[in-house]
């Protein structure tokens, strides 16, 4: 009876530690929930970066503080022990006098990896350990990702027509050629808000001239990360706008020749920033685009460094099936409109393993793990 009850309160908590996705990168959007009695006397989530953990904001919440040695607290993932932007949430818990504590899982992050769970057992608080823990580490899947695997959890998404196709064989304009509804782009709109960054390729910018930011959806505009081999890409496109960060990877580690001057970039590229009288906010990483290095496992260098720890990979084929190709995806979440092209670009060929279907209106969303 005692673990249906703490899974129940383990379920509350990741419930509410959603409410800091998008926002607690690259700290994990943990949940806490403090309990007397079966009652729920606090709640926390884990603030926007740089804010309280989800611990001490459940701490905070709760009203008559001569309870909470009488109380269990509940959290997704191992309190932290140690100093960062913010003091050891283990430290509040044994200052606070609660007695109990339940977590969903540990933290593999090296400078936690078991020392909260021992700090708080050697200081006589009873600790339980692996409540819900499957879903506790799927919900911290972006987090567990980069610091294990010292790379983004990386996520595919492009939509394609009835007859598989991803775009036109020719357009007239520089913009983008709808396949989904209007519900289905919100949706993706949605996602934005919800990853650190979005990565397209030069061909994506060229065709499509893609703002890449939040607009139909209320939240935080992810990095815009953009693959530029040659440095084709002008300043007029709107990746370079003042809207959001936006980080370059090309193979030219030189000096700008004439060519690259034409079209305003008049700095070394060995510099990481452009010329601070175009923008801060446009930074460039290089990295080795001859044949049999892994381009994407590069990227994935790349963003780890930068400290982004998801990334939605919304280019052209091209882009999606270089991930695909060096098995350096996650998930992929493909919609299918009822369009019809009869020619054009084909979508990526993968092998995932389909793990939901969803209608919206007259489209389908099949989302896919990389099993």
């Amino acid at each position: 009876m005692a673990v249906k009850i703490h899974e129940k309160y383990i379920k509350r908590c990741i419930e509410i530690a959603k409410n800091g996705l998008g926002t607690t990168a690259p700290n994990p959007m943990v949940g806490c929930v403090i309990v007397h009695n079966e009652l729920i006397i606090g709640e926390g989530y884990t603030s926007p970066y740089g804010g309280n953990h989800a611990e001490i904001n459940a701490l905070n919440s709760v009203v008559n503080k001569s309870l909470l040695m009488e109380s269990i607290l509940y959290v997704t993932l191992e309190p932290c022990s140690h100093y960062g932007k913010t003091p050891p949430c283990a430290n509040a818990i044994l200052e606070n006098k609660i007695p109990k504590v339940v977590v969903g899982t540990t933290d593999t992050h090296s400078k936690v990896a078991g020392n909260g769970i021992k700090k708080l057992r050697s200081s006589g608080c009873e600790v339980i350990v692996g409540v819900l823990e499957n879903e506790c580490k799927e919900h911290h899947k972006r987090f567990f990702t980069y610091h294990n695997k010292q790379r983004p959890y990386i996520i595919l998404k492009w939509a394609e027509t009835a007859d598989g196709f991803i775009a036109p064989k020719t357009r007239s304009d520089a913009k983008p050629v709808w396949i989904t509804n209007e519900i289905s782009r919100q949706i993706v709109h949605k996602w934005r808000s919800e990853e650190q960054a979005i990565l397209v390729g030069t061909s994506t910018i060229t065709e499509d001239n893609p703002r890449l930011t939040v607009r139909n959806w209320k939240g935080r505009n992810p990095v815009r990360v953009v693959m530029d081999k040659q440095m084709k890409l002008l300043k007029k496109y709107y990746i370079f706008d003042e809207t959001a960060e936006t980080i370059v990877i090309s193979s030219m580690d030189k000096v700008v020749d004439a060519k690259h001057e034409a079209r305003g970039w008049n700095q070394s590229l060995e510099s990481p920033k452009i010329n601070a009288v175009y923008s801060d906010k446009w930074k460039f990483n290089f990295i080795d685009w001859s044949a049999n290095h892994r381009i994407a496992d590069q990227i994935g260098k790349v963003l780890y460094e930068r400290h982004i720890n998801s990334v939605i990979i919304e280019g052209g084929r091209q882009t999606l099936q270089t991930f695909i190709d060096e098995n350096l995806w996650d998930e992929a979440r493909v919609f299918n409109g009822n369009s019809i092209f009869n020619d054009g670009v084909k979508a990526p060929k993968f092998i995932g393993k389909l793990i939901s279907v969803e209608k919206i209106l007259d489209d389908t969303l099949k989302i896919f793990l990389n099993d």
